[in-house]
């Protein structure tokens, strides 16, 4: 349960600071009330949880210096005046000087309450942007770019780790929606590269004509609408990182043309005979089986080996389902975070639904579901909010029963910082018994 917020007045009225403190009382708000400024602004704080609430006209301390200390405290703290009918220029110069609102004496109850009670959805807001913001710096390094505590995930972390301040290229493979670019960022980020470009080009978004011009620049001239010389990618990532996405559909005479980049590190821009030493990591990813497409004679079976040293394989999401409640937590904090709402709390119905879901669209699938939520809207319109999640495909019923074993397992053992005591009590089980599951899914190293 989160601590409700609360609502501070500064009134020096006797009989005005009880109505205004029964009023709210009466609401449902806790209240603090003071009968002035002196006493009431020690109580508060940057990141107060609650608003003030204060009369313009205060022995000491008047309401307009509030304003200012609030502002000067937290600038997001909403403070809200009351005035008297005849102050509305004061009440006016309140607002620019950074008032929420305001009231005029007499006024009703119900006004107090919906003025106070827009101010405190306001400050709830705020607060829980801030939180997220925070929780969100907290994610750091290559923990919080590749998200999950499965073992395959383990298992890409440790490569990355290893091998991601090493000159050697990396091949990654996986589905699409998988996170592969989120792999080559991690991969930059921790090498001593970070200083410079990541640079990410997707193969199959541009004709053979274009592609070739974005990887390797071209001179003024080169070609129709050439008007001025253009640096490429590859140049253009220079002492950094190039990631080139969807490998697989890159045109064969390009291909040829970066197998000698890889070999020799140098460039020719299109309509020009000068070489161009150049610097950069090639982290490639594909979707496919480049060695069958090499076979096949589709894909150059010379690349293909050039760039197989370091292979990163990348499992799809339904073959790590205990990551997804990990996965869908980030998610939730990145959209509340974006959109400015709340996170949304997620029902054990829906959360074993998301489980079942064998999400073709893999983490970015999930991340739209997590949209949805938020937004707490449906891809169909409907109030439903994991969205149109569409069927799953037939599992059988024991390989169901262990995905949601195992992912309960591996939730409550990441929880419980893999405390074997502490994870057996939560799941009601035996030690002995939570050992044997524990080594039984791979959940412990």
């Amino acid at each position: 349960m989160k601590t409700p917020l609360s609502v501070l007045i500064i009134e020096d009225d006797a009989l005005m600071r009880l109505g205004c403190v029964q009023a709210l009382k009466f609401a449902g708000l806790p209240v603090q009330a003071f009968e002035h400024a002196e006493a009431a602004l020690p109580h508060l704080a940057p990141g107060f949880p609650g608003v003030v609430v204060t009369d313009m006209r205060l022995p000491g301390i008047d309401g307009m210096e509030v304003i200012r200390r609030c502002q000067q405290l937290d600038p997001t703290l909403p403070v809200l005046v009351i005035t008297g009918h005849g102050d509305i220029t004061m009440a006016v110069e309140a607002m620019r000087t950074g008032a929420y609102d305001f009231v005029t004496k007499p006024f009703q109850p119900e006004l107090l309450v919906e003025v106070v009670q827009r101010a405190l959805d306001k400050r709830a807001l705020t607060l829980e942007v801030h939180s997220l913001q925070h929780r969100l710096a907290q994610l750091e390094g290559v923990e919080g770019k590749l998200i999950g505590i499965s073992p395959q995930m383990e298992r890409v972390r440790r490569l990355v780790r290893e091998v991601a301040d090493s000159p050697v290229d990396v091949m990654i493979r996986g589905e699409t929606g998988a996170g592969k670019e989120l792999v080559a960022q991690a991969l930059h980020q921790l090498s001593r590269r970070r200083s410079h470009p990541f640079v990410a080009l997707n193969c199959g978004g541009l004709p053979e004509s274009l592609l070739d011009s974005e990887l390797f620049g071209h001179e003024a001239g080169a070609f129709t609408g050439a008007h001025k010389r253009r640096v490429g990618k590859i140049e253009h990532a220079h002492g950094g990182t190039l990631f080139l996405d969807e490998l697989e559909s890159m045109p064969v005479n390009v291909q040829i043309k970066l197998l000698r980049v890889l070999q020799e590190r140098v460039i020719e821009r299109l309509g020009s005979n000068a070489q161009t030493p150049v610097d950069c990591r090639i982290v490639a990813a594909t979707k496919d089986d480049l060695l069958a497409r090499a076979k096949a004679q589709t894909f150059r079976a010379d690349l293909y080996y050039r760039l197989n040293v370091v292979v990163i394989d990348l499992p799809p999401l339904r073959e790590r389902r205990e990551d997804i409640p990990l996965l869908l937590e980030h998610f939730l904090l990145l959209g509340a975070s974006r959109y400015q709402r709340p996170v949304p709390e997620v029902s054990a119905a829906e959360l074993h639904r998301l489980m079942a879901h064998d999400w073709p669209g893999n983490v970015r699938e999930l991340r739209n579901a997590a949209d949805c939520m938020v937004l707490g809207v449906a891809k169909d319109g409907a109030p439903d909010a994991t969205g149109d999640l569409g069927p799953t495909a037939p599992r059988s019923l024991a390989d169901a029963v262990d995905d949601f074993e195992r992912s309960l397992i591996a939730s409550e053992w990441h929880r419980h910082g893999g405390s074997l005591a502490r994870t057996a009590e939560a799941l009601n089980t035996p030690k002995t018994t939570l050992h044997g599951k524990l080594r039984r899914y791979g959940l412990m190293k």
